[in-house]
């Protein structure tokens, strides 16, 4: 019994490098006093565009996807869990537990995102959908 799919190892190595860079460009801005929900905004943006490249690529392997699917539910899935659920795990950490460093309501946002974000990855937006043998014919359904 595999704990652990190759496929999760390759989403969790992509999410480092889109953590990086949403941790990273969200402490820079919030350090330069941009407001939290700017800051955040614009952290998630850039790892969601490096997110999306690599998680289709790489990840889930969809490139004979229909990207232009693909794109609209992967940022309407990834924009509704960075910008509604890791804003609201931010703002609730925050109240919470006043005067703790700004990392650490991030970090629980990050770990809320994670779940969210592969399951709906694997499940909705780059499921790999049985191939039709024939031309414009119905999918064979091999479950």
């Amino acid at each position: 019994m595999r704990f652990v799919t190759a496929t999760q190892v390759r989403f969790g190595i992509v999410g480092i490098g889109n953590t990086l860079v949403d941790a990273l460009g969200y402490a820079l801005l919030a350090t330069l006093g941009v407001p939290t929900f700017v800051a955040n905004f614009i952290s998630t943006t850039a790892g969601m565009l490096l997110s999306f490249t690599l998680n289709r690529n790489f990840t889930f392997r969809a490139k004979d996807g229909d990207i232009r699917r693909q794109a609209l539910l992967f940022f309407g899935v990834t924009a509704f869990g960075l910008w509604v659920i890791q804003f609201g795990v931010i703002t609730l950490v925050s109240h919470l537990f006043p005067g703790v460093n700004l990392l650490v309501p991030k970090g629980a946002a990050i770990v809320v995102g994670l779940f969210w974000n592969y399951l709906l990855y694997h499940y909705v937006v780059f499921r790999h959908r049985p191939v039709s043998p024939v031309p414009g014919a119905a999918p064979v359904d091999s479950a």
